[in-house]
């Protein structure tokens, strides 16, 4: 077994073994969430959680506090903005018209935040909370409440062809990953001072992380609203946490440098499988946020440089 596969397992542990109980504990409970009937609607009820996921990874990876808050907020603003000014007002329903339009206000929001956390070295943390207040508001001001129908191919995204979103989302990481830019980005959240003495424009890789995060924002914009078959303003800032949560327990290291898209994913499906149990024991809301705060901690310290060090080095002296 390679180094490299090891310490990917190594990094994504926790969330693949708590994965298999829960998946085991729904199957017995809810042994229809899986059923081949019902795997496209429960694929689809995961995939908008999985692709938020997977927007805030970026970010991460690369380092130096890099965070990106606005996450949920973007997901719900464009997909405000595809129902209210596209569908309904502009009577659009083309979706070779609508998708890149949304993959261009994701890229533009990520844009955006990438210039004043990289370029203006505003705090990220700080940025990103800007945004995710300034989105979250105008989202409520364009459209105060749910409004629908969506198109029907909007709706078969998260039904029969609910695995197009995550395929598309693969498909560009996996084309990223083939490029140098995947190995920057890695470098940089590691250590970015040797990266920039290596040569590695370290700002303007910084800065399309921030702009993959928007990209895949909305994505999950796109697979949301199929979900709901509307757009609801108050959805979409419920996703900030949980995506959060996810990509940390997936081995996620919010310090940089550390950890996969697949691993973000496994983290998603954990957080999803948990809340379908939560709703399967009528458990208060309360519980499942305390639930997520202990998660998201445990993972951080099990993703820890010093538990994580501690570990790879034990394994080093086993293997001679």
């Amino acid at each position: 077994m390679s180094r490299s596969f090891r310490r990917y397992m190594n990094e994504a542990r926790f969330a693949l073994l708590l994965l298999l109980v829960l998946v085991v504990i729904t199957v017995i409970l809810t042994p229809s969430r899986f059923s081949p009937a019902q795997f496209g609607t429960t694929l689809g009820l995961m995939t908008p959680l999985i692709l938020a996921a997977c927007a805030v990874t970026p970010v991460f990876l690369a380092g130096r506090e890099g965070i990106d808050l606005s996450v949920g907020p973007m997901i719900g603003f464009i997909s405000v903005i595809m129902v209210k000014l596209l569908i309904h007002d502009a009577g659009v329903s083309n979706p070779f018209v609508i998708i890149p339009a949304a993959l261009l206000l994701g890229m533009a929001i990520g844009a955006i935040n990438g210039f004043l956390a990289v370029y203006l070295r505003v705090q990220p943390i700080v940025t990103t909370l800007g945004t995710y207040l300034v989105l979250a508001g105008l989202a409520t001001w364009i459209l105060p409440s749910p409004l629908g129908p969506v198109p029907k191919w909007l709706v078969g995204l998260s039904e029969n062809y609910s695995v197009i979103p995550l395929l598309f989302v693969a498909g560009i990481w996996l084309a990223i990953k083939s490029r140098p830019l995947h190995g920057m980005i890695l470098t940089i959240g590691g250590e970015d001072r040797a990266a920039y003495a290596a040569g590695v424009n370290v700002e303007l890789v910084r800065f399309i992380t921030y702009v993959i995060a928007g990209f895949f924002a909305a994505v999950a914009a796109i697979a949301l609203t199929g979900l709901l078959g509307s757009a609801d303003p108050q959805v979409g800032p419920n996703y900030t946490l949980l995506a959060i949560a996810a990509a940390a327990l997936g081995g996620v290291s919010l310090a940089g440098g550390k950890g996969t898209m697949v691993g973000a994913a496994i983290g998603a499906v954990d957080v999803f499988l948990l809340q379908n149990l939560v709703t399967h024991f009528n458990v208060s809301s309360f519980v499942l946020q305390i639930v997520y705060g202990l998660i998201l901690v445990l993972a951080v310290a099990l993703n820890s440089d010093v538990i994580g060090r501690k570990s790879f080095l034990g394994r080093e002296k086993a293997d001679g």
